[in-house]
């Protein structure tokens, strides 16, 4: 049991809201997303008139209804790469040079015309070019604007998924002469020309989700980064859990976990929350790679945490056909065995090296924090709506108006005239990536689409597992932490879910489990060697070996891992024609499992011998097992490891058997 301990807590040096020098330096070593150009000069009016015009039209398209499809993304796509051009250099090392290069003042220019060309033009590109054929300028514009977002989105996102979308152009041209998987392929004109012009590949459902729900999740997250009622989150985790063995730990899993299901980006997340988690955990005592460790691990799992889930659950609705107000409760079981992992994994860490909490006196106090509950609201907003089967536009702009109200109560949240202003042009920065991911994300769906390559690859795994279905969820879950290596949310699910899903699916999963399934293994990757980009952000932070740390994060969600395998085994954990029996029964094995595995993995004492660490590595499995008699000595594993523990403390004089073993 964890208890009442002493130790020290030092107040945090910055907030997500005011970043320090160390925080921003971070963010540009291992967030790609942060790598902006801070020197804009005169630009910078260009950039917030831009910014602020993305973020009403999107207001405006949420309160009286949107455009059509293409349309609507060629104004969200459009004005978000133009804003890319000025914000993002060609090489990081650029990002501190005064001013706009002219070169990139004209792709910003581009970036627009050849959007505004859609829109222009809209009903002749969508009904007479599609019988009659393209005009050359039609493929020029075409090819323009698929380079334009291709090298958007290298610059603010990351070159893996621009490796993946050329890729794919590749394969769709090439179709005929592919070695493996071929197809009849598709002329340039013809894969060019229909990558643009229609609502299945650019502008498919990836931008029409961006283009309507995220921008407006994303906006909301940042109403609570400006007004500082993020800050009420932390304050919450703290004053619940500090004082706890090993509570600074605990509270940064709890407050990133907050943080990080708004955020969208688990690196973001990780140099935002760890700015100040970290030097915490670090002075209570916890190793420095263990202290970027356990942020970086649960800042990703932020993304699997409902409402919000990274904004990636309004592409799931669309994919799977499932209602969004369906899905967020479908999530809460994945989400809490998730943090369970993870806060068991940092519980044994401080229990093994002996880190203490903090006395009550330095924490924030429960009674004051009662009084600043209000600051709650708006997620309760948004989730009641949702819950009450509202759109999710809807919701989202309750849920901003009611950020923007609860704010007015006190100081440290009221906005200036000024600031309130600047609200505006931070929301358009926070959805560059997000916007230039999706678009690039919909060239790779479009393409598996058209060339049929998700059967034939969901063919190919089984013929490779051998039709062994728990290797072929196994080779799945590897693809996906491949594919997952170095992209943001949305991009993950929607790359995840267009070549891995229908594998799943095809082998009689439930169409939520196989979608949850590469969904988490997707967000994982951030947290998986070799590319694990929020645990190197941070050991950066912490002043770690990056590797290291990477290793511990894995280690420390390691029984996290179990949880997609116990959902597609027993889908009654996602509600999936659920019985209190069976439900009460799975849930209580996964629980039991996961804990045991943490302790096994993490050590559960300074003197725990690998002889109990392993066996209850092996009784948690085994508990987790869907098959109940597998469980039953899964449990009795358990159960003989805690006799043997607690009889050679006692009989021994607290030497147990472990120790002579270990």
């Amino acid at each position: 049991m964890a208890q009442d301990t002493e130790g020290t807590r030092d107040a945090p040096a910055a907030s997500p809201s005011h970043p320090t020098d160390t925080q921003e330096a971070q963010a540009r070593a291992y967030d790609r997303e942060s790598r902006y150009r801070t020197r804009l000069g005169p630009w910078k009016w260009v950039v917030t008139v831009l910014g602020t015009a993305l973020t009403l039209f999107q207001l405006y398209t949420a309160l009286f209804g949107t455009f059509t499809s293409v349309i609507q993304g060629a104004v969200h796509v459009g004005m978000a790469l133009s804003l890319v051009y000025l914000l993002y250099p060609a090489k990081k090392e650029w990002a501190g040079r005064p001013g706009v290069p002219l070169y990139d003042v004209v792709l910003c220019a581009l970036a627009l015309l050849a959007n505004g060309y859609i829109v222009v033009d809209y009903e002749r590109l969508t009904t007479q070019a599609v019988v009659f054929g393209f005009t050359p300028f039609d493929v020029v514009v075409a090819t323009a604007a698929i380079a334009l977002i291709l090298e958007a989105t290298r610059r603010c996102v990351g070159l893996p998924i621009v490796v993946i979308a050329v890729a794919a152009l590749a394969y769709g041209y090439f179709g005929p002469s592919m070695p493996i998987f071929a197809h009849p392929g598709f002329t340039f004109d013809s894969l060019v020309a229909e990558s643009v012009y229609s609502s299945t590949s650019v502008f498919g459902t990836p931008v029409q989700v961006s283009s309507t729900f995220i921008f407006l999740f994303l906006f909301f997250g940042v109403v609570l980064v400006k007004t500082n009622i993020g800050q009420f989150f932390n304050d919450l985790a703290f004053g619940l859990t500090g004082r706890y063995t090993g509570g600074t730990a605990k509270a940064a899993v709890v407050a990133s976990g907050l943080q990080g299901m708004v955020s969208g980006s688990s690196v973001a997340n990780t140099v935002a929350s760890g700015s100040f988690t970290i030097p915490m955990m670090k002075r209570a005592g916890f190793r420095p790679h263990v202290a970027g460790a356990a942020e970086a691990t649960a800042s990703t799992g932020g993304q699997l945490v409902p409402p919000m889930m990274g904004a990636a659950v309004f592409i799931m609705g669309e994919y799977t056909g499932i209602p969004y107000n369906e899905l967020i409760l479908y999530a809460i079981v994945p989400a809490v065995l998730y943090y369970l992992g993870v806060f068991s994994g940092v519980h044994f860490e401080a229990l093994r090296t002996g880190v203490l909490g903090s006395p009550k006196e330095q924490l924030p106090r429960l009674r004051g924090l009662l009084g600043r509950a209000y600051l709650l609201a708006p997620l309760v907003v948004i989730v009641g709506l949702l819950l009450a089967g509202r759109s999710p536009a809807n919701a989202a702009l309750f849920g901003i108006a009611a950020a923007l109200l609860v704010s007015l109560v006190r100081a440290d949240t009221r906005l200036s005239p000024r600031r309130f202003a600047q609200l505006f042009e931070a929301g358009a920065r926070a959805a560059l990536p997000v916007i230039a991911a999706c678009a690039s994300a919909g060239i790779i769906a479009g393409t598996v689409t058209r060339t049929g390559l998700g059967g034939k690859l969901a063919g190919g795994i089984v013929d490779l597992a051998g039709g062994s279905f728990v290797l072929i969820l196994i080779l799945t879950m590897v693809a996906c932490l491949v594919l997952g290596m170095g992209l943001p949310t949305t991009a993950n699910y929607v790359v995840t879910a267009t070549v891995a899903a229908p594998i799943l699916v095809a082998l009689g999963v439930p169409v939520v489990a196989a979608h949850f399934f590469v969904f988490f293994f997707g967000i994982v990757a951030d947290i998986t060697p070799p590319v694990c980009l929020a645990a190197y952000a941070g050991a950066g932070l912490a002043g770690a070996n990056p590797m290291r740390t990477g290793l511990t994060a894995f280690k420390l969600a390691a029984p996290a891992f179990l949880v997609p395998y116990v959902f597609v085994l027993e889908p009654q954990l996602l509600l999936q024609d659920p019985t209190f029996g069976v439900f009460t029964v799975t849930l209580v094995t996964a629980v039991v499992g996961i804990v045991a595995v943490a302790a096994g993995l993490v050590g559960f004492a300074p003197d725990a011998g690998p002889v109990l660490r392993i066996g209850l590595v092996l009784g948690g499995l085994a508990a987790i097992h869907p098959d109940p008699w597998v469980s039953l000595v899964g449990f009795v594993v358990i159960a003989a490891v805690v006799v043997a523990r607690r009889w050679g403390r006692t009989g021994r004089g607290g030497r147990g058997p472990e120790a002579a073993v270990g």
